[in-house]
């Protein structure tokens, strides 16, 4: 019996064409996995779902806000239509807002409430939402895993970035109570668990971590300062974490945030 098979199972995962996501969606569909990727644009969807079809895996693109109820249901009518059932939820969605972070020369008082309400949105209406429809599936069959992106600035009160931690900081609660709900309720077959990563280089944060030549600006200096493996982490290196917690190897964990994050969690700084 191998522990760590997908093959044959069926996946959806929001924001499914990122950088992150989009690497979650290959190796899920590497390890066997059928794939529906989620995207609010249709062009960006379509343009990733191509390359991984004519390489041969079973992969198919949603349109779909992860904001809109409606849509979602759509989105999840179209996996059942096609493969019959949802066996694993990753939600990659979300972002940030300039407004929702406090640059150098700012204090808290300047915040943007606007910008605010839309991280806090994004990252956390946009991971429960999908819960509820997707996981809806997941609690009719009394078997799922459901793996939800939190950061290690849940964690930790990082400098700046207030809105996208405090949304964060959301996501390790809802992925606790969930576990607990969904077992309770529905079941030891059904479990909520999330990844953590550490500093990656994405779309999201990419200006403030690289200079126009490519180089580190300061706040990454800093960040691999307090990193005790000295680099930031490499997208495929979130892909065992995934696995493990999207396979019956983790059939006996649940509400649990597993840090990716080189050491940057245990560093003291002294």
């Amino acid at each position: 019996m191998d522990l760590f098979s997908l093959k044959g199972k069926v996946a959806l995962v929001t924001g499914g064409a990122g950088v992150l996501g989009g690497s979650m969606v290959k190796v899920l569909a590497e390890a066997g996995c059928k794939v529906a990727v989620l995207e609010y644009s249709k062009d960006k969807v379509e343009a990733f779902v191509q390359g991984l079809t004519q390489a041969g895996h079973p992969v198919i693109g949603l349109v779909g806000n992860v904001l809109d109820k409606p849509s979602l249901e759509n989105a999840r009518d179209q996996v059942l239509q096609e493969w019959g059932t949802i066996d694993i939820l990753v939600n990659c969605a979300g972002g940030n807002q300039p407004g929702a972070t406090i640059q150098p020369h700012q204090t808290f008082f300047d915040l943007s409430l606007d910008d605010l309400d839309k991280v806090m949105a994004l990252n956390l209406k946009g991971t429960i939402l999908p819960i509820m429809v997707f996981g809806e599936v997941m609690a009719k069959n009394k078997s799922g895993s459901i793996i939800n992106m939190s950061s290690m600035s849940a964690q930790q009160a990082l400098t700046r970035v207030f809105g996208y931690s405090a949304s964060k900081a959301g996501i390790d609660n809802i992925t606790r109570w969930l576990a607990v709900e969904m077992a309770q309720k529905f079941g030891e077959g059904i479990r909520v668990n999330a990844i953590a990563p550490g500093f990656f280089i994405g779309e999201q944060n990419r200006r403030l971590l690289l200079e126009e030549d490519g180089s580190w600006t300061p706040r990454a200096e800093t960040i691999i300062s307090q990193t005790p493996m000295g680099r930031f982490g490499e997208a495929e290196e979130l892909h065992g974490a995934l696995i493990w917690l999207a396979s019956d190897g983790a059939s006996f964990v649940t509400g649990t945030v597993v840090a990716v994050d080189g050491g940057f969690g245990a560093f003291s700084g002294v």
